[in-house]
């Protein structure tokens, strides 16, 4: 699989439509308070969601969607509401994997895995088999991942695969390491539910994304909200440290 240098090394291509979109699902368990619901149908209602938004970044050929479903600082919320999580993210994954496959659609898990039971890492396990070999859409789903625990997972492991290179370290050095090396970085991130911050998701990854906010909650966010995010993306000029000039000048 290739790897993708970072932005901070050399210029990427820049396309009318972004080759990668993050995204920070937030607000399934507001948009059900507001209908005096239980969180858990938020939550429900969000997966189709995920489902919608998948299509349209087939449609619009994107080539990566990473969404953040679980963060290592989600376990801190309520017991029942953890477990509930845990056993939707099974369910999904053994109604969807089928129709991601039949789409050509590749699906990809990052984080840590030690804290889930048997039960889910062999399902991980076995719809990343199934998918592996689509050259479609690559839906990456992160799942008890921190952007930290993904510098250190990676600093420790090529500390152990190259220990001749201890103190001394460049970019290229750490990148394959990272959980995401074989995507590029983000073009566009976007965050749901009215929160502005990236919340510990791709830390490093997310140096130069352009970002997007939006107050719409997760399950409301259809077609004409993405289509607003996606708007928003080619209205920006994206530098990567040029001026305005340099970048006229390149594109005349």
């Amino acid at each position: 699989m290739a790897l993708f240098s970072s932005a901070t090394q050399r210029v990427p291509e820049i396309a009318h439509v972004p080759k990668h979109i993050a995204v920070i699902m937030d607000g399934n368990g507001r948009w059900a308070r507001k209908r005096f619901l239980p969180r858990i149908a938020g939550h429900k209602k969000g997966v189709e969601t995920v489902r919608e938004l998948v299509k349209q970044c087939v449609l619009l050929k994107v080539d990566y969607l990473t969404l953040f479903a679980f963060s290592s600082e989600n376990w801190r919320r309520p017991t029942e509401e953890v477990t509930f999580l845990m056993s939707l993210f099974m369910e999904a994954l053994k109604r969807e994997v089928v129709k991601l496959h039949q789409n050509n659609i590749k699906l990809l898990m990052i984080g840590d895995r030690s804290r889930f039971d048997a039960n889910l890492i062999a399902q991980i396990e076995a719809s990343e088999q199934l998918t592996a070999n689509n050259t479609g859409l690559v839906l990456t789903i992160a799942a008890n991942y921190g952007g930290r625990w993904d510098i250190l997972q990676a600093m420790n492991k090529m500390q152990q695969d190259v220990p001749q290179l201890t103190g001394f370290y460049r970019e290229d050095h750490l990148t394959p390491y990272l959980s995401m090396a074989y995507a590029p970085e983000p073009d566009l991130f976007i965050r749901t539910g009215g929160e502005k911050r990236i919340s510990n998701f791709l830390l490093w990854q997310l140096a130069y994304t352009e970002l997007y906010f939006t107050d719409t909650l997760w399950p409301d966010f259809n077609e004409a909200a993405f289509s607003a995010a996606i708007q928003s993306y080619q209205q920006r000029e994206r530098r990567f440290g040029r001026t305005s000039e340099q970048i006229k000048a390149s594109s005349a």
